[in-house]
């Protein structure tokens, strides 16, 4: 899958989850966005095309609550938005909110930079490791 057709819908949703988002420069965000589209590659196309369909649904639902695409809401109207997803009492918008939101932290922290500044070292032993 990718993310070009989608891309500033789905950097607005990761801004909005991961605020410090906001302020990687051009090369981070191709990271995220590979780190991304290499967990969705050899997921079924299904999958990727619901992923695509969710994207626009982010982007052009928005406008019957607020005039306005998603893109165009200010910080704290797409973050009431997104948690109306959240809580959408249509299991499958809940669903697709989830694995939406899990993407963009999959994304945000999975790079070395973000794992570093959190103190995430992981370790091939494990829990073991931290005993």
């Amino acid at each position: 899958m990718s993310l070009t057709a989608d891309q500033p819908v789905f950097r607005a949703v990761v801004s909005t989850l991961v605020p410090e988002a906001a302020e990687l420069e051009a090369a981070r965000w191709t990271e995220l966005e590979a780190l991304v589209e290499s967990s969705l590659t050899g997921r079924p196309r299904s999958l990727r095309r619901r992923l695509r369909l969710f994207l626009q649904v982010v982007q052009w639902f928005p406008v019957l609550r607020y005039g306005r695409p998603f893109t165009a809401l200010s910080p704290a109207r797409r973050a009431r938005f997104l948690a109306s997803l959240q809580e959408h009492p249509i299991e499958l918008i809940r669903i697709g909110f989830w694995g939406l939101r899990a993407l963009a932290f999959l994304g945000y922290y999975g790079r070395e930079a973000a794992a570093e500044a959190i103190g995430y070292r992981p370790d091939p032993r494990g829990w073991e490791a931290a005993r």
